[in-house]
């Protein structure tokens, strides 16, 4: 089994890509004059890109569109003439965006800005009739502190786990940063029944060539449970195995669980990682219920989520307490 990188490995990746982004936020910073402030910014789910800005009175543009660029990369997003709720016209556009690692896209299908790792700089070039462009960049107040809301404000794209979030400059200028993925067992859903709970979930980021297996983990000693888990592809589904849990030693304990490789060393906490919910323990209260299991035992059970997304389970065998 090949080993996983060390801590000192980790830490010096992390450092070094902490170090890029400011740089590359630096560089796409500058230039803060004619800054346009927008009406509307913001990215749904790292995957839609929304746009709204006021064109000045005195204007008037015959086109005009949003540039995306980081170092030789230009995406063009057309943004169509609207009008204003207070007056005046909007320059608004929506784009969908992809992971640069994704499959192409399929002939005849819209052309979609892919993006790689890293700092991208916004750009709204307008051309007026007589032929005059002009470029200007969309700045942010730094002052503006939103309350905090059930849902967090940039939220990781479900499928492929890469962020795209609205990151303001030092100089005021808003850019985007696009952080990709480490290797995640994401969790889509488990579902009780009248014996036992299943668990469906999928793997991102992890490479195909690998072959992986499903525990559960005690958390005050450590005792593991190996789980059967039926593979398809990058997913997977496994019954909890409520009697060996439950049975390892009298009383309640908690167990997380975690996907773990058979040919690296490489484990993965199991959770509902690529959300936008803030606290998902309270987002998603789940009651304690009552397993008949095959051979017998009672067995209560209570699926949940941690406040940081982790799934876990409570069980304790309950036989001799209602015979």
């Amino acid at each position: 089994m090949t080993p996983a990188r060390p801590p000192v490995v980790r830490r010096l990746a992390a450092t070094a890509r902490t170090t890029r982004f400011r740089a590359e936020r630096a560089a796409a910073g500058r230039g803060r004059q004619g800054l346009l402030a927008p009406v509307h910014l913001s990215i749904r789910d790292s995957r839609t890109l929304n746009l709204a800005v006021a064109a000045h009175p005195d204007e008037r543009i015959e086109r005009a569109h949003l540039l995306l660029s980081r170092g030789h990369h230009r995406f063009r997003v057309p943004l169509v003439f609207e009008r204003h709720a207070h007056g005046g016209l909007l320059l608004a556009g929506t784009a969908t965006l992809r992971d640069a690692h994704d499959a192409p896209d399929e002939p005849g299908s819209p052309a979609r800005p892919r993006l790689s790792e890293g700092v991208w700089r916004l750009t709204v070039v307008t051309a007026d009739a007589r032929g005059r462009v002009r470029r200007r960049g969309i700045g942010l107040d730094g002052d503006t502190e939103l309350p905090p809301t059930p849902t967090l404000p940039h939220a990781p794209d479900p499928r492929t786990g890469t962020l795209v979030r609205v990151v303001r400059c030092r100089s005021g200028r808003a850019v985007l940063q696009v952080t990709r993925s480490g290797p995640r067992a994401e969790l889509l859903r488990f579902v009780p029944g009248s014996d036992g709970i299943t668990v469906h979930g999928r793997l991102v980021r992890t490479g195909r060539e690998r072959r992986w297996r499903a525990e559960a983990v005690r958390r005050r000693d450590k005792v593991t449970v190996r789980v059967g888990a039926m593979w398809e592809g990058a997913e997977f589904s496994f019954a909890l195995p409520l009697a060996e849990m439950a049975g390892a030693s009298p009383g309640q304990w908690v167990w997380d669980f975690r996907v773990e490789s058979e040919t690296r060393g490489t484990s993965l906490p199991l959770g509902r990682w690529l959300s936008d919910v803030r606290d998902p323990a309270a987002a998603c209260p789940t009651p304690f219920r009552v397993f008949a299991l095959p051979g017998g035992a009672l067995v209560r059970a209570h699926a949940h989520f941690t406040k940081s997304g982790a799934f876990a389970l409570t069980c304790w065998d309950i036989s001799k307490e209602t015979s």
